[in-house]
């Protein structure tokens, strides 16, 4: 899949999309889990990505898919060990996107303290609205994500409450990874986390972003 980037006259290919876990406190405490000391950080495949007007799948794998609201900064220059200062000159754009997760798989996953990559992995498990470009959006540090299901208000929170901020996260991924244009980086999720069914619609919207709407359906 290719997307379009607000500093590229081309569309580029997506690259890997880099996930976040537990960057927002009142996410880990219902998590149950602790505050991590560093950012906890988990690979999706580029198959997992799908755009305004597709669906989200419900597996035949899992019967708890829960929906997870992000905001998503869109990598349009890369590099290897991007200094704190320098990292948000990276980021092309912004959107708001879901990281959708098989929690029962996951916690299938955790108990036997095996690798949870299939539980944020399948096809459609990272839905993502329009790319607004860097320097149209504001300060990304106090954005309001919300997600809706069925037209009611299930999460709702401020980027400021970030544990890791965006410019934190772009340069500690590319101490491990090298960034390259495409690559999106799904910053966490606020607490309000639930279950989806087959037939609900979800609707994610962030201040100064295009909202996200995807209909939820039973994969075929």
């Amino acid at each position: 899949m290719k997307i379009s980037l607000p500093s590229r006259s081309t569309p580029v290919s997506v690259g890997k999309l880099l996930c976040i876990g537990r960057n927002y406190a009142d996410h880990a405490a219902e998590m149950d889990r602790d505050v991590p000391d560093e950012p906890m950080v988990f690979l999706k495949p580029p198959s997992a990505l799908v755009r305004a007007g597709a669906s989200v799948e419900l597996p035949p794998q899992s019967q708890d898919v829960h929906h997870e609201v992000e905001l998503v900064a869109v990598i349009g220059r890369g590099g290897k060990h991007i200094p704190r200062t320098a990292a948000l000159g990276h980021v092309a754009g912004y959107a708001v996107g879901l990281d959708m997760t098989a929690r029962d798989l996951q916690a299938e996953a955790k108990e036997r303290r095996h690798p949870w990559s299939v539980a944020k992995g399948f096809d459609t498990f990272a839905p993502l609205g329009p790319v607004q470009p860097a320097e149209a959006v504001g300060d990304v540090q106090d954005l309001t994500l919300r997600l809706a299901v069925n037209g009611e208000t299930r999460q709702e929170a401020s980027t400021q409450h970030q544990i890791f901020s965006v410019r934190e996260l772009v340069h500690y991924c590319s101490q491990i990874f090298t960034l390259s244009p495409g690559d999106l980086l799904y910053t966490g999720t606020p607490s309000g986390v639930g279950p989806v069914r087959a037939g609900d619609r979800l609707e994610a919207s962030a201040t100064g972003l295009d909202s996200l709407s995807v209909p939820v359906k039973r994969a075929e």
